[in-house]
């Protein structure tokens, strides 16, 4: 069923005026559509704390942007050559790769790719009062996306030359250049892990007073990361979600988030998009090992979910305690792999009963993913957000919906 649904069911008219292309000064501040049973009323972020019950498990993803985009200048050329670093071209876990010293591999997207004629680009970089140079390789093809190898001075870690020479990754939609300010608001106060190359962007409303809020109602808070790429702006270009190729993430989810999950299933709410599919791939995760218990770390793949038969009776409670057996056999404190999940209308949804999200782009598997949520109520929710003067996309507003 899922191959079959076509993209444009699910699409909408959004006026360019109404895409957010700055945030708010205060990130509480935020208009916030609250969906439950069919009803719509509108609040504001700061009273997320008043409007989640007592046994709420919150579910952060605590990803970090990275400068993303390194812009070579080229003698003669009036536009730059943007190599932007998408993922490890190894293989590697991210925090290793963010890690390397000297020299690394990367997958890249490579803007203006027609200026990249020497076997090197090079532009200088300071940090902490060092100066260095930074070098990219020529470009090799693979497949979509370009092998660059990096090599750089002083001997500082991947992640530290990334801040010392790149830019953060706003949007596409987002057509201004990029400001000083962005640095800390294309951030959630909570991030953690380097690693995506654009925000988790439902916990950019968060300020750590709502946080403090959230811990005096004793509301559960706990982490996860999903390392969002690039594919996450890709819209879907095919007639059908089977022309549609969702790019692989990489997840990571530690010990003591699964034990207070699986203690905790029936009340979770998902800040974000990244973290329903990391809570939906933990799922798969855990069915593909019960199913497999030979098999090393297995990763989740778009069409699992519509593919695997899942044994009558088993829960998603099920699925996390084997992966905790798993964990404590493999003497493993967090468990990293890869989803391409795709959720989609006819998905059965697992794991959160509340989504904390913004408001999507038409075309998207984002918005595929809120149908799958809350059924075709989807409608209402967005023509109520349009008609009520919402702001959309990575800077815009919020919801709170209740999955039927």
């Amino acid at each position: 069923m899922a191959r079959s649904i076509a993209i444009a069911d699910y699409t909408y008219d959004l006026p360019d005026d109404r895409i957010a292309q700055f945030p708010l000064s205060d990130r509480s501040a935020s208009k916030l559509l609250y969906y439950k049973s069919g009803n719509i009323r509108d609040y504001h972020f700061r009273d997320v704390p008043d409007l989640l019950p007592a046994d709420t498990t919150l579910v952060f993803n605590t990803t970090k942007v990275v400068c993303a985009r390194i812009l070579f200048p080229i003698a003669g050329k009036n536009k730059p050559v943007e190599v932007f670093i998408l993922e490890p071209a190894n293989n590697i876990p991210m925090e290793q790769a963010m890690s390397q010293k000297d020299a690394a591999t990367w997958k890249c997207l490579v803007g203006q790719h027609k200026y990249f004629t020497a076997e090197t680009i090079s532009k200088p970089i300071e940090w902490q009062g060092q100066s260095g140079v930074v070098y990219a390789g020529k470009p090799v093809q693979d497949g979509d996306v370009f092998i660059v190898q990096f090599k750089w001075t002083p001997g500082i870690t991947f992640s530290e030359m990334l801040d010392a020479c790149g830019q953060i990754p706003l949007p596409p939609y987002m057509k201004r250049q990029v400001e000083l300010s962005d640095a800390a608001r294309y951030q959630t106060v909570y991030a953690n892990e380097q690693g995506s190359v654009a925000a988790p962007t439902a916990g950019l409303h968060f300020t750590n007073d709502i946080i403090a809020s959230l811990h005096h109602k004793h509301i559960g808070i706990v982490h996860v990361a999903l390392h969002v790429g690039a594919g996450t702006f890709r819209p879907v270009k095919a007639a059908t979600m089977e022309g549609h190729t969702m790019h692989a993430e990489e997840i990571s989810v530690t010990r003591d988030t699964l034990l207070r999950c699986c203690d905790h299933s029936d009340t979770i709410v998902a800040v974000g998009t990244t973290s329903l599919r990391t809570l939906e791939s933990l799922f798969w995760l855990g069915l593909k090992w019960k199913l497999f218990p030979d098999a090393g770390i297995p990763e989740v793949h778009q069409w699992d979910a519509y593919d695997i038969q899942v044994p009558d009776g088993f829960s998603y409670a099920d699925a996390l305690r084997v992966l905790i057996d798993k964990m404590e056999t493999h003497q493993l404190t967090t468990l990293t792999t890869k989803t391409r999940l795709l959720i989609a209308p006819g998905y059965s949804i697992r794991s959160a009963k509340g989504l904390i999200t913004n408001f999507h782009q038409p075309d998207s598997t984002l918005l595929l993913l809120v149908a799958a949520f809350i059924g075709e109520d989807w409608k209402h929710v967005y023509a109520h957000a349009l008609e009520g003067g919402y702001r959309f996309l990575s800077y815009g507003d919020s919801s709170l919906l209740w999955r039927k």
